[in-house]
Protein backbone atom coordinates (compact mmCIF):
# COMPACT_ATOMS: atom_id res chain seq x y z
CA UNK A 1 0.00 0.00 0.00
CA UNK A 2 1.58 3.30 -1.09
CA UNK A 3 1.37 6.53 0.88
CA UNK A 4 -1.58 7.94 -1.10
CA UNK A 5 -3.58 4.73 -0.65
CA UNK A 6 -2.76 4.70 3.04
CA UNK A 7 -3.86 8.32 3.44
CA UNK A 8 -7.16 7.60 1.68
CA UNK A 9 -7.69 4.50 3.81
CA UNK A 10 -7.01 6.48 6.98
CA UNK A 11 -9.42 9.22 5.90
CA UNK A 12 -12.19 6.73 5.11
CA UNK A 13 -11.62 4.91 8.39
CA UNK A 14 -11.71 8.19 10.33
CA UNK A 15 -14.83 9.33 8.51
CA UNK A 16 -16.51 6.01 9.31
CA UNK A 17 -15.56 6.34 12.96
CA UNK A 18 -16.98 9.87 13.14
CA UNK A 19 -20.25 8.83 11.51
CA UNK A 20 -20.65 5.90 13.90
CA UNK A 21 -19.82 8.04 16.94
CA UNK A 22 -22.21 10.76 15.74
CA UNK A 23 -25.06 8.28 15.46
CA UNK A 24 -24.16 6.79 18.85
CA UNK A 25 -24.21 10.19 20.52
CA UNK A 26 -27.41 11.09 18.68
CA UNK A 27 -29.09 7.95 20.03
CA UNK A 28 -28.41 9.15 23.60
CA UNK A 29 -29.65 12.69 22.88
CA UNK A 30 -33.23 13.51 23.85
CA UNK A 31 -34.93 14.65 20.67
CA UNK A 32 -36.41 18.13 20.68
CA UNK A 33 -38.52 19.86 18.09
CA UNK A 34 -36.70 21.90 15.49
CA UNK A 35 -36.60 22.97 11.85
CA UNK A 36 -36.46 20.20 9.23
CA UNK A 37 -33.06 19.37 7.79
CA UNK A 38 -32.52 20.05 4.07
CA UNK A 39 -30.05 17.18 3.84
CA UNK A 40 -27.80 14.80 5.77
CA UNK A 41 -24.44 16.06 4.51
CA UNK A 42 -24.57 19.74 5.57
CA UNK A 43 -27.76 19.81 7.61
CA UNK A 44 -28.68 23.42 8.34
CA UNK A 45 -25.07 24.53 8.80
CA UNK A 46 -24.85 25.79 5.21
CA UNK A 47 -27.89 28.05 5.66
CA UNK A 48 -26.52 29.40 8.94
CA UNK A 49 -23.07 30.04 7.48
CA UNK A 50 -24.23 31.78 4.32
CA UNK A 51 -27.19 33.69 5.77
CA UNK A 52 -27.96 35.72 8.88
CA UNK A 53 -27.70 33.08 11.62
CA UNK A 54 -29.36 35.36 14.19
CA UNK A 55 -32.48 35.70 12.02
CA UNK A 56 -32.69 31.94 11.59
CA UNK A 57 -32.25 31.28 15.32
CA UNK A 58 -34.85 33.88 16.29
CA UNK A 59 -37.36 32.50 13.79
CA UNK A 60 -36.89 28.99 15.17
CA UNK A 61 -37.09 30.27 18.76
CA UNK A 62 -40.45 31.88 17.99
CA UNK A 63 -41.67 28.61 16.47
CA UNK A 64 -40.15 25.92 18.72
CA UNK A 65 -39.60 27.58 22.08
CA UNK A 66 -36.75 28.04 24.55
CA UNK A 67 -34.88 24.87 23.55
CA UNK A 68 -34.79 23.28 20.12
CA UNK A 69 -32.44 21.27 17.94
CA UNK A 70 -30.95 22.03 14.55
CA UNK A 71 -29.33 19.57 12.17
CA UNK A 72 -25.57 19.86 11.79
CA UNK A 73 -23.38 18.20 9.13
CA UNK A 74 -23.19 14.41 8.80
CA UNK A 75 -26.36 13.83 10.79
CA UNK A 76 -25.22 15.69 13.90
CA UNK A 77 -27.85 17.43 16.04
CA UNK A 78 -27.15 20.60 18.03
CA UNK A 79 -29.23 21.87 20.94
CA UNK A 80 -29.94 25.62 21.00
CA UNK A 81 -30.79 27.37 24.29
CA UNK A 82 -32.75 30.63 24.66
CA UNK A 83 -33.93 30.27 28.25
CA UNK A 84 -32.16 32.62 30.73
CA UNK A 85 -32.05 30.11 33.59
CA UNK A 86 -30.70 27.39 31.31
CA UNK A 87 -28.08 29.76 29.90
CA UNK A 88 -27.09 30.90 33.40
CA UNK A 89 -26.63 27.26 34.40
CA UNK A 90 -24.61 26.61 31.24
CA UNK A 91 -22.18 29.45 32.01
CA UNK A 92 -21.88 28.42 35.67
CA UNK A 93 -20.71 24.98 34.55
CA UNK A 94 -18.50 26.11 31.67
CA UNK A 95 -14.88 24.87 31.50
CA UNK A 96 -15.89 21.80 33.53
CA UNK A 97 -19.25 20.34 32.37
CA UNK A 98 -19.42 22.30 29.09
CA UNK A 99 -16.13 22.58 27.25
CA UNK A 100 -14.77 23.55 23.88
CA UNK A 101 -14.80 20.88 21.21
CA UNK A 102 -11.65 19.30 19.86
CA UNK A 103 -12.05 21.40 16.73
CA UNK A 104 -12.32 24.65 18.68
CA UNK A 105 -9.21 23.92 20.73
CA UNK A 106 -7.20 22.94 17.65
CA UNK A 107 -8.28 26.12 15.87
CA UNK A 108 -7.38 28.28 18.89
CA UNK A 109 -4.04 26.53 19.33
CA UNK A 110 -3.21 27.09 15.65
CA UNK A 111 -3.52 30.87 16.07
CA UNK A 112 -2.62 31.75 19.66
CA UNK A 113 -1.44 28.60 21.41
CA UNK A 114 -2.51 27.06 24.70
CA UNK A 115 -3.32 30.18 26.66
CA UNK A 116 -6.41 31.40 28.48
CA UNK A 117 -8.80 30.94 25.54
CA UNK A 118 -7.60 27.35 25.08
CA UNK A 119 -7.57 26.28 28.73
CA UNK A 120 -10.34 24.42 30.55
CA UNK A 121 -11.06 23.55 34.18
CA UNK A 122 -8.33 24.15 36.76
CA UNK A 123 -5.85 25.26 34.12
CA UNK A 124 -8.24 28.02 33.05
CA UNK A 125 -8.84 29.07 36.67
CA UNK A 126 -5.10 29.24 37.40
CA UNK A 127 -4.24 31.29 34.31
CA UNK A 128 -7.15 33.66 34.84
CA UNK A 129 -6.21 34.37 38.47
CA UNK A 130 -2.62 35.08 37.45
CA UNK A 131 -3.73 37.65 34.86
CA UNK A 132 -6.44 39.39 36.89
CA UNK A 133 -4.19 42.12 38.44
CA UNK A 134 -3.35 43.42 34.96
CA UNK A 135 -7.01 44.37 34.41
CA UNK A 136 -7.70 46.08 37.75
CA UNK A 137 -9.30 49.53 37.93
CA UNK A 138 -5.95 51.02 38.98
CA UNK A 139 -4.26 49.49 35.94
CA UNK A 140 -6.99 50.77 33.60
CA UNK A 141 -6.68 54.33 34.97
CA UNK A 142 -3.00 54.25 34.04
CA UNK A 143 -3.74 52.90 30.55
CA UNK A 144 -6.42 55.41 29.53
CA UNK A 145 -3.86 58.02 28.32
CA UNK A 146 -2.49 55.37 25.95
CA UNK A 147 -5.92 55.03 24.33
CA UNK A 148 -6.22 58.81 23.98
CA UNK A 149 -2.77 59.03 22.42
CA UNK A 150 -3.78 56.50 19.75
CA UNK A 151 -7.06 58.33 19.12
CA UNK A 152 -5.26 61.65 18.60
CA UNK A 153 -2.94 60.02 16.08
CA UNK A 154 -6.08 59.12 14.12
CA UNK A 155 -7.32 62.70 14.47
CA UNK A 156 -4.04 64.14 13.17
CA UNK A 157 -4.01 61.80 10.17
CA UNK A 158 -7.64 62.56 9.31
CA UNK A 159 -7.04 66.31 9.63
CA UNK A 160 -4.34 66.00 6.98
CA UNK A 161 -6.61 63.98 4.67
CA UNK A 162 -9.45 66.52 5.01
CA UNK A 163 -7.12 69.49 4.59
CA UNK A 164 -5.75 68.05 1.34
CA UNK A 165 -9.26 67.44 0.01
CA UNK A 166 -10.82 70.09 -2.31
CA UNK A 167 -13.95 69.99 -0.16
CA UNK A 168 -14.31 70.13 3.59
CA UNK A 169 -14.55 66.36 3.81
CA UNK A 170 -12.67 63.20 2.88
CA UNK A 171 -13.69 59.66 2.04
CA UNK A 172 -11.99 57.51 4.66
CA UNK A 173 -12.01 53.74 5.15
CA UNK A 174 -12.84 53.95 8.85
CA UNK A 175 -12.50 50.22 9.50
CA UNK A 176 -8.85 50.31 8.41
CA UNK A 177 -8.20 53.05 10.97
CA UNK A 178 -10.15 51.34 13.76
CA UNK A 179 -8.02 48.25 13.15
CA UNK A 180 -4.89 50.37 13.44
CA UNK A 181 -5.97 52.18 16.60
CA UNK A 182 -6.85 48.87 18.28
CA UNK A 183 -3.60 47.15 17.31
CA UNK A 184 -1.37 50.03 18.39
CA UNK A 185 -3.29 50.55 21.64
CA UNK A 186 -3.09 46.93 22.70
CA UNK A 187 0.61 46.79 21.81
CA UNK A 188 1.56 49.85 23.85
CA UNK A 189 -0.88 49.34 26.75
CA UNK A 190 -0.19 45.64 27.12
CA UNK A 191 3.49 45.30 26.35
CA UNK A 192 5.08 48.67 25.69
CA UNK A 193 5.41 47.83 22.00
CA UNK A 194 4.27 50.22 19.28
CA UNK A 195 3.24 48.40 16.10
CA UNK A 196 3.23 51.80 14.38
CA UNK A 197 0.27 50.99 12.16
CA UNK A 198 -1.27 54.44 12.78
CA UNK A 199 1.89 55.97 11.32
CA UNK A 200 1.78 53.57 8.37
CA UNK A 201 4.85 51.77 9.61
CA UNK A 202 5.29 48.34 8.06
CA UNK A 203 4.00 45.67 10.44
CA UNK A 204 3.93 41.98 9.59
CA UNK A 205 1.20 41.32 12.16
CA UNK A 206 -0.99 44.09 10.75
CA UNK A 207 -0.54 42.99 7.14
CA UNK A 208 -1.34 39.39 8.07
CA UNK A 209 -4.49 40.45 9.97
CA UNK A 210 -5.55 42.31 6.81
CA UNK A 211 -4.72 39.25 4.70
CA UNK A 212 -7.00 37.05 6.79
CA UNK A 213 -9.83 39.44 5.92
CA UNK A 214 -9.21 39.25 2.20
CA UNK A 215 -8.24 35.58 1.86
CA UNK A 216 -11.10 33.12 1.23
CA UNK A 217 -11.27 29.78 2.98
CA UNK A 218 -9.96 28.15 -0.17
CA UNK A 219 -8.51 28.88 -3.56
CA UNK A 220 -10.65 29.37 -6.64
CA UNK A 221 -11.16 27.03 -9.57
CA UNK A 222 -11.42 23.30 -9.00
CA UNK A 223 -11.09 23.69 -5.22
CA UNK A 224 -13.77 26.37 -4.83
CA UNK A 225 -16.08 23.85 -3.12
CA UNK A 226 -13.64 23.74 -0.20
CA UNK A 227 -14.67 27.30 0.70
CA UNK A 228 -17.88 25.76 2.05
CA UNK A 229 -16.78 22.25 2.88
CA UNK A 230 -13.89 23.19 5.17
CA UNK A 231 -15.61 25.66 7.55
CA UNK A 232 -18.78 23.54 7.70
CA UNK A 233 -17.27 20.08 8.11
CA UNK A 234 -14.14 20.94 10.13
CA UNK A 235 -16.12 21.11 13.41
CA UNK A 236 -17.19 17.50 12.84
CA UNK A 237 -13.96 16.36 11.15
CA UNK A 238 -11.10 18.35 12.73
CA UNK A 239 -8.66 16.50 10.48
CA UNK A 240 -9.79 18.87 7.72
CA UNK A 241 -7.91 21.65 9.54
CA UNK A 242 -4.78 20.07 8.06
CA UNK A 243 -5.82 20.82 4.47
CA UNK A 244 -3.17 23.28 3.18
CA UNK A 245 -5.36 26.15 1.97
CA UNK A 246 -4.10 29.67 1.37
CA UNK A 247 -6.07 30.88 4.39
CA UNK A 248 -4.46 28.23 6.62
CA UNK A 249 -1.02 29.39 5.48
CA UNK A 250 -1.85 33.03 6.26
CA UNK A 251 -3.11 32.09 9.73
CA UNK A 252 0.03 30.00 10.29
CA UNK A 253 2.20 32.98 9.40
CA UNK A 254 0.14 35.21 11.71
CA UNK A 255 0.72 32.73 14.56
CA UNK A 256 4.47 32.74 13.89
CA UNK A 257 4.64 36.54 13.62
CA UNK A 258 2.80 37.09 16.91
CA UNK A 259 5.07 34.50 18.55
CA UNK A 260 8.21 36.27 17.26
CA UNK A 261 7.09 39.66 18.60
CA UNK A 262 5.95 38.18 21.91
CA UNK A 263 9.28 36.40 22.40
CA UNK A 264 11.24 39.61 21.76
CA UNK A 265 9.11 41.57 24.24
CA UNK A 266 9.31 38.87 26.90
CA UNK A 267 13.09 38.57 26.55
CA UNK A 268 13.45 42.35 26.84
CA UNK A 269 11.28 42.48 29.96
CA UNK A 270 13.10 39.55 31.57
CA UNK A 271 16.44 41.31 31.07
CA UNK A 272 15.04 44.55 32.51
CA UNK A 273 13.80 42.69 35.55
CA UNK A 274 17.12 40.91 36.04
CA UNK A 275 18.93 44.24 35.79
CA UNK A 276 16.67 45.68 38.47
CA UNK A 277 14.92 48.05 36.07
CA UNK A 278 11.52 46.47 36.57
CA UNK A 279 9.83 45.49 39.81
CA UNK A 280 7.12 42.94 39.00
CA UNK A 281 5.85 43.13 42.58
CA UNK A 282 5.14 46.84 42.23
CA UNK A 283 3.38 48.90 39.61
CA UNK A 284 4.84 46.83 36.78
CA UNK A 285 3.02 43.85 38.19
CA UNK A 286 -0.20 45.61 37.26
CA UNK A 287 0.67 45.62 33.57
CA UNK A 288 -0.03 42.57 31.49
CA UNK A 289 3.61 41.83 30.87
CA UNK A 290 4.35 42.39 34.57
CA UNK A 291 1.62 39.95 35.56
CA UNK A 292 3.02 37.40 33.10
CA UNK A 293 6.56 37.72 34.42
CA UNK A 294 5.31 37.42 37.96
CA UNK A 295 3.37 34.26 37.10
CA UNK A 296 6.34 32.82 35.21
CA UNK A 297 8.56 33.16 38.30
CA UNK A 298 6.04 32.35 40.97
CA UNK A 299 6.39 29.31 43.21
CA UNK A 300 2.69 29.46 43.99
CA UNK A 301 -0.25 27.65 42.43
CA UNK A 302 -0.52 30.51 39.91
CA UNK A 303 2.72 29.64 38.10
CA UNK A 304 2.48 29.64 34.31
CA UNK A 305 4.76 27.75 31.95
CA UNK A 306 6.84 29.68 29.38
CA UNK A 307 4.49 28.41 26.64
CA UNK A 308 1.44 29.65 28.57
CA UNK A 309 3.07 33.05 29.14
CA UNK A 310 3.81 33.37 25.42
CA UNK A 311 0.25 32.34 24.54
CA UNK A 312 -1.29 35.00 26.82
CA UNK A 313 0.50 37.70 24.87
CA UNK A 314 -0.89 36.37 21.61
CA UNK A 315 -4.36 36.15 23.20
CA UNK A 316 -4.35 39.85 24.06
CA UNK A 317 -2.97 40.90 20.68
CA UNK A 318 -5.68 38.94 18.87
CA UNK A 319 -8.61 39.61 21.23
CA UNK A 320 -7.73 43.26 21.79
CA UNK A 321 -7.32 43.91 18.07
CA UNK A 322 -10.24 41.99 16.65
CA UNK A 323 -13.12 42.66 19.04
CA UNK A 324 -12.58 46.34 19.83
CA UNK A 325 -11.92 47.34 16.23
CA UNK A 326 -15.15 45.62 15.18
CA UNK A 327 -17.15 47.39 17.91
CA UNK A 328 -15.68 50.81 17.06
CA UNK A 329 -16.47 50.28 13.38
CA UNK A 330 -20.07 49.39 14.16
CA UNK A 331 -20.35 52.44 16.42
CA UNK A 332 -19.31 54.75 13.57
CA UNK A 333 -21.76 53.00 11.22
CA UNK A 334 -24.71 53.40 13.58
CA UNK A 335 -23.87 57.01 14.40
CA UNK A 336 -23.51 57.81 10.70
CA UNK A 337 -26.91 56.25 10.02
CA UNK A 338 -28.48 58.10 12.98
CA UNK A 339 -27.19 61.70 12.86
CA UNK A 340 -29.57 62.81 15.63
CA UNK A 341 -27.93 60.35 18.03
CA UNK A 342 -24.48 61.36 16.82
CA UNK A 343 -25.37 64.99 17.61
CA UNK A 344 -26.72 64.03 21.03
CA UNK A 345 -23.51 62.21 21.91
CA UNK A 346 -21.39 65.12 20.65
CA UNK A 347 -23.42 67.53 22.78
CA UNK A 348 -22.76 65.47 25.91
CA UNK A 349 -19.05 65.39 25.12
CA UNK A 350 -18.87 69.12 24.32
CA UNK A 351 -17.87 70.05 27.88
CA UNK A 352 -14.52 68.37 27.20
CA UNK A 353 -13.35 70.80 24.53
CA UNK A 354 -10.13 71.63 26.41
CA UNK A 355 -9.38 68.29 28.04
CA UNK A 356 -10.25 64.62 27.81
CA UNK A 357 -12.55 62.75 30.19
CA UNK A 358 -10.69 60.82 32.87
CA UNK A 359 -11.15 57.09 33.27
CA UNK A 360 -13.64 57.69 36.09
CA UNK A 361 -15.58 60.22 34.00
CA UNK A 362 -15.71 57.81 31.06
CA UNK A 363 -17.05 55.18 33.42
CA UNK A 364 -19.52 57.17 35.52
CA UNK A 365 -20.09 60.74 34.26
CA UNK A 366 -21.13 60.35 30.62
CA UNK A 367 -24.49 58.59 30.61
CA UNK A 368 -25.25 58.88 26.89
CA UNK A 369 -21.80 57.60 25.91
CA UNK A 370 -22.52 54.65 28.18
CA UNK A 371 -25.91 54.15 26.50
CA UNK A 372 -24.31 54.15 23.04
CA UNK A 373 -21.65 51.70 24.21
CA UNK A 374 -24.16 49.23 25.62
CA UNK A 375 -26.39 49.50 22.56
CA UNK A 376 -23.49 48.71 20.21
CA UNK A 377 -22.54 45.73 22.36
CA UNK A 378 -26.16 44.57 22.33
CA UNK A 379 -26.83 44.89 18.60
CA UNK A 380 -23.40 43.92 17.30
CA UNK A 381 -21.62 41.42 19.54
CA UNK A 382 -18.35 40.41 17.84
CA UNK A 383 -19.00 36.79 18.80
CA UNK A 384 -22.43 35.92 17.41
CA UNK A 385 -22.84 32.56 19.11
CA UNK A 386 -21.12 30.30 21.61
CA UNK A 387 -20.81 26.57 21.01
CA UNK A 388 -19.71 23.99 23.58
CA UNK A 389 -19.75 20.22 24.10
CA UNK A 390 -21.14 18.48 27.19
CA UNK A 391 -18.16 16.82 28.90
CA UNK A 392 -20.50 14.71 31.03
CA UNK A 393 -24.21 14.03 31.46
CA UNK A 394 -26.06 17.05 32.85
CA UNK A 395 -29.61 18.13 33.68
CA UNK A 396 -30.16 21.77 32.72
CA UNK A 397 -32.94 23.67 34.58
CA UNK A 398 -35.33 25.99 32.70
CA UNK A 399 -37.44 28.97 33.81
CA UNK A 400 -39.82 28.47 30.86
CA UNK A 401 -41.50 25.14 30.05
CA UNK A 402 -40.05 23.13 27.18
CA UNK A 403 -41.69 20.43 25.11
CA UNK A 404 -40.05 17.02 25.62
CA UNK A 405 -41.34 13.80 24.02
CA UNK A 406 -42.68 12.52 27.36
CA UNK A 407 -43.41 15.87 29.02
CA UNK A 408 -44.77 18.88 27.06
CA UNK A 409 -44.29 21.17 30.10
CA UNK A 410 -40.86 20.04 31.28
CA UNK A 411 -38.84 22.30 33.58
CA UNK A 412 -35.44 20.72 32.87
CA UNK A 413 -33.57 19.13 29.98
CA UNK A 414 -31.26 16.11 30.32
CA UNK A 415 -28.10 16.68 28.27
CA UNK A 416 -26.04 13.64 27.28
CA UNK A 417 -22.25 13.63 27.27
CA UNK A 418 -21.00 14.65 23.84
CA UNK A 419 -24.04 16.81 23.04
CA UNK A 420 -23.39 20.04 21.13
CA UNK A 421 -24.85 23.14 22.83
CA UNK A 422 -25.31 26.53 21.15
CA UNK A 423 -25.99 29.86 22.89
CA UNK A 424 -27.08 32.22 20.06
CA UNK A 425 -25.86 35.50 21.60
CA UNK A 426 -26.71 37.82 18.72
CA UNK A 427 -30.16 36.28 18.24
CA UNK A 428 -30.97 36.61 21.95
CA UNK A 429 -29.89 40.26 22.05
CA UNK A 430 -31.97 41.14 18.98
CA UNK A 431 -35.04 39.06 19.85
CA UNK A 432 -38.35 40.97 19.89
CA UNK A 433 -39.74 38.45 22.41
CA UNK A 434 -36.95 39.28 24.85
CA UNK A 435 -36.14 42.94 24.07
CA UNK A 436 -39.46 44.22 22.71
CA UNK A 437 -40.69 45.33 19.27
CA UNK A 438 -37.78 47.75 18.71
CA UNK A 439 -35.14 45.08 19.43
CA UNK A 440 -33.43 45.43 16.04
CA UNK A 441 -33.28 49.22 16.15
CA UNK A 442 -30.28 51.23 17.30
CA UNK A 443 -31.85 53.04 20.24
CA UNK A 444 -29.35 53.99 22.96
CA UNK A 445 -32.19 55.68 24.88
CA UNK A 446 -33.43 52.26 26.01
CA UNK A 447 -30.56 52.37 28.56
CA UNK A 448 -31.32 55.91 29.80
CA UNK A 449 -32.92 54.71 33.03
CA UNK A 450 -30.31 52.05 33.58
CA UNK A 451 -31.67 48.61 34.13
CA UNK A 452 -35.02 49.99 35.28
CA UNK A 453 -35.96 50.80 31.70
CA UNK A 454 -35.27 47.30 30.39
CA UNK A 455 -38.01 44.69 29.82
CA UNK A 456 -38.39 42.18 32.63
CA UNK A 457 -37.46 39.39 30.21
CA UNK A 458 -34.04 41.00 29.72
CA UNK A 459 -33.35 41.24 33.45
CA UNK A 460 -33.48 37.46 33.75
CA UNK A 461 -30.18 37.17 31.85
CA UNK A 462 -26.78 37.50 33.50
CA UNK A 463 -23.66 38.96 31.95
CA UNK A 464 -22.51 42.57 31.61
CA UNK A 465 -25.71 44.61 32.12
CA UNK A 466 -27.71 41.51 31.05
CA UNK A 467 -25.74 41.24 27.82
CA UNK A 468 -23.86 38.11 26.77
CA UNK A 469 -21.41 40.01 24.56
CA UNK A 470 -18.62 39.37 27.07
CA UNK A 471 -20.25 35.98 27.84
CA UNK A 472 -20.74 35.15 31.53
CA UNK A 473 -19.64 32.92 34.36
CA UNK A 474 -16.10 31.59 34.59
CA UNK A 475 -15.26 32.63 31.04
CA UNK A 476 -16.61 36.18 31.25
CA UNK A 477 -14.13 38.32 29.32
CA UNK A 478 -11.24 39.24 31.60
CA UNK A 479 -10.34 42.20 29.39
CA UNK A 480 -13.81 43.76 29.24
CA UNK A 481 -12.73 46.79 31.31
CA UNK A 482 -9.77 47.29 28.96
CA UNK A 483 -12.05 47.04 25.91
CA UNK A 484 -14.65 49.44 27.34
CA UNK A 485 -12.05 52.04 28.33
CA UNK A 486 -10.45 51.91 24.88
CA UNK A 487 -13.82 52.02 23.08
CA UNK A 488 -15.07 55.04 25.03
CA UNK A 489 -11.75 56.93 24.85
CA UNK A 490 -11.39 56.57 21.10
CA UNK A 491 -15.06 57.23 20.32
CA UNK A 492 -15.11 60.33 22.50
CA UNK A 493 -12.17 61.87 20.59
CA UNK A 494 -13.57 61.04 17.14
CA UNK A 495 -17.12 62.27 17.81
CA UNK A 496 -15.87 65.53 19.39
CA UNK A 497 -13.79 66.33 16.32
CA UNK A 498 -15.55 64.84 13.29
CA UNK A 499 -18.96 64.33 11.69
CA UNK A 500 -19.64 60.97 10.05
CA UNK A 501 -21.91 60.06 7.13
CA UNK A 502 -22.14 56.95 5.00
CA UNK A 503 -20.45 57.59 1.64
CA UNK A 504 -23.47 56.30 -0.30
CA UNK A 505 -26.12 57.78 1.96
CA UNK A 506 -28.46 56.28 4.57
CA UNK A 507 -29.45 53.38 2.31
CA UNK A 508 -25.90 52.01 2.18
CA UNK A 509 -25.95 48.20 2.28
CA UNK A 510 -23.78 46.59 4.96
CA UNK A 511 -22.85 42.92 4.96
CA UNK A 512 -20.61 40.65 7.05
CA UNK A 513 -17.30 39.16 6.05
CA UNK A 514 -15.49 36.46 8.01
CA UNK A 515 -11.96 37.44 9.01
CA UNK A 516 -11.19 35.74 12.30
CA UNK A 517 -14.53 36.99 13.59
CA UNK A 518 -17.33 38.50 11.49
CA UNK A 519 -16.80 42.11 10.43
CA UNK A 520 -19.04 44.66 8.69
CA UNK A 521 -18.24 45.91 5.20
CA UNK A 522 -19.94 47.98 2.53
CA UNK A 523 -21.46 45.72 -0.11
CA UNK A 524 -19.36 45.71 -3.26
CA UNK A 525 -16.13 46.90 -1.60
CA UNK A 526 -12.93 44.84 -1.58
CA UNK A 527 -11.97 43.00 1.59
CA UNK A 528 -13.59 44.64 4.62
CA UNK A 529 -13.48 48.24 3.38
CA UNK A 530 -15.93 50.64 5.00
CA UNK A 531 -15.65 54.06 3.33
CA UNK A 532 -17.35 57.02 5.02
CA UNK A 533 -17.62 60.75 4.46
CA UNK A 534 -15.73 62.41 7.30
CA UNK A 535 -15.60 66.15 7.90
CA UNK A 536 -14.36 68.30 10.73
CA UNK A 537 -16.89 69.32 13.34
CA UNK A 538 -17.15 73.07 13.60
CA UNK A 539 -18.68 74.15 16.91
Amino acid sequence: MNSIEFALFALVAFLGYKIISTWRDRARLIKLRGPPSPGWFYGLSKDLFQGDAAEFFEKWFNEYGYAFQVAGPLGERRTVLFDPKAIGYFFSKETYSFTQSGFQRKAIEAIIGKGLLYAEGESHRRQRRALTPAFSVAALRNLTPVFYDSAYKVKSAWDVLIHSSPSNEAIIDVQKWMNSVSLDSVGIAGFGHDFGSLEDRKSTVRSLFDSVGTTPHSSSGARRGLSLLLPLLSPVLPILLMVPTKRKKVIGRLHESMADISNVLLDRSRKEREAGLQDVKGSAGQTLIGALLKAENSDSSLTMTPDEVLSQMKVLILAGYETTSISLTWALIELALHPDKQDKLREELSEFSQSDPSYDQLTNALPYLDCVTREILRLHPPLGQISRVAAKDEVVPFSNPINLPNDPQASSLPIARGAQIIIPVRAIQRSTVIWGPDAKEFRPERWAKGEEGLPETVKLFGGYHHLLTFVDGQRICLGRGFALAEFKSVLSVLVRNFVFEMRDGPDTKIEDIVTILRRPKVVGEEGFALPMKVRRYES
